[in-house]
């Protein structure tokens, strides 16, 4: 994975690094591993806040991933990198 480095314009680019994008799939993700999210707004079930500063962004979709380990001595292979919305790394 490649990591992206800017020229030293001013001061605060000259440590940044951002990861470069080029490596991730251009297809659509699989629809039956897609969940939607409820956002709450930082509101409680009366609907009254109880969290201020929250609410807005863009919508996103859950991404369903099988973290139980329990696949021995069956073949498999990486089918794609795609980015996932909810969490800092990328998914495949």
């Amino acid at each position: 994975m490649a990591i992206k480095k800017f020229k030293p314009v001013t001061p605060s680019l000259r440590y940044k690094t951002v990861t470069d994008f080029s490596v991730l799939t251009k297809k659509k993700p699989e629809k039956s591993l897609l969940v939607p999210i409820k956002k709450s707004g930082g509101r409680n079930n009366t609907g009254r806040i109880t969290m201020r500063r929250l609410g807005g962004g863009h919508k996103r979709m859950y991404r369903i991933i099988d973290f139980k380990r329990d696949k021995i001595g069956i073949p498999a292979r990486v089918a794609s990198v795609e980015y996932d919305p909810n969490r800092s790394a990328f998914i495949s």
